[in-house]
């Protein structure tokens, strides 16, 4: 799995570097949405996503 979770946080990464542009697009990928959404579990206990949850959101 070394592979697909280096992969994910990196894609993860980009997606919480993007800004949130107003209502009338998608919602923005969050810290908050990471920590909250069961999707993300098989990454939880990586040291690299935990800093990626712990982070504020960019602006």
């Amino acid at each position: 799995m070394s592979g697909e979770a280096d992969r994910a946080i990196a894609a993860l990464q980009k997606l919480l570097s993007i800004p949130y542009l107003g209502p009338l697009t998608e919602p923005p990928l969050t810290p908050a949405l990471l920590r909250l959404d069961p999707l993300f579990d098989r990454l939880r206990h990586d040291p690299r996503f935990q800093k990626l949850v712990a982070s504020p959101i960019p602006k």
